[in-house]
């Protein structure tokens, strides 16, 4: 359901082929949930069990698995399997088999991807940017995410204020974990929940960037990353 997911693939691989499963993401891990059905869908599979599992302290709600998967169904040309998505989330390895009996099926009466909530671009003065790479992940990326979250609410600060997004990797990985803040053109390196705290109280409210975690930027005269980058 969530980046925390695809940092650990491993782990749902492994579980997944415990209960005869495959797995699939929702967001910025491959394959997509779409692919994958189509994919056991064109193997003739008869009927699909949907469980999410979402594993870090935030991310989309159960009802996301339901919308994405009724719109593949309803897209869908040709065979359509019966697919049944699990009510509630699993928030655990452990869960999965608990959660897994208790399921509704798509009908493709459910609500679509667009609403008129979602038409506009917000009016964000800042974007802040955190890295979920394999590296700012292992370091703590989703702790000072969380902190920085809180922190935004505590000031009542949301998204026609701030928009903040996931990323994957930003490519300083020896300052993980990392966050930039746009159009500042400010990167911070090290971050913990206390200076994610203070990028907002400081930076974001204040206008006045965390000198002490506030890393250089260098730019080099034609340097193109390749695809062999970390």
């Amino acid at each position: 359901m969530s980046i925390a997911e695809v940092d650990r693939r491993g782990e749902l691989l492994r579980a997944a082929a415990s209960h005869g499963a495959t797995i699939a993401f929702l967001q910025q891990g491959d394959p997509s949930l779409s692919a994958e059905l189509t994919g056991l869908a064109d193997a003739g599979t008869g009927t699909i069990t949907l469980v999410g599992v979402r594993l870090a302290s935030s991310g989309p709600a159960q009802s996301w698995l339901r919308r994405i998967a009724a719109y593949w169904w309803r897209e869908r040309a040709g065979h359509r399997p019966d697919l049944l998505v699990a009510t509630r989330l699993a928030d655990s390895l452990d869960a999965i088999a608990a959660v897994a009996p208790e399921t509704r099926p798509i009908t493709g009466r459910e609500p679509g991807l667009t609403s008129a909530a979602w038409e506009e671009v917000t009016r964000h003065r800042h974007q802040v940017n955190v890295c979920r790479g394999p590296r700012c992940t292992a370091k703590g990326a989703e702790g000072a995410l969380r902190a920085l979250l809180h922190r935004l609410a505590e000031c009542g600060l949301g998204d026609d204020d701030v928009q903040v997004l996931q990323t994957g990797c930003q490519f300083p990985c020896n300052q993980a974990p990392v966050v930039n803040v746009q159009p500042d053109d400010v990167w911070y390196g090290k971050i913990t929940s206390a200076v994610a705290d203070r990028i907002v109280t400081e930076h974001v409210v204040g206008e006045r960037p965390v000198a002490s975690h506030r890393l250089p930027r260098h730019r080099k005269e034609g340097a193109i990353r390749g695809a062999d980058s970390p």
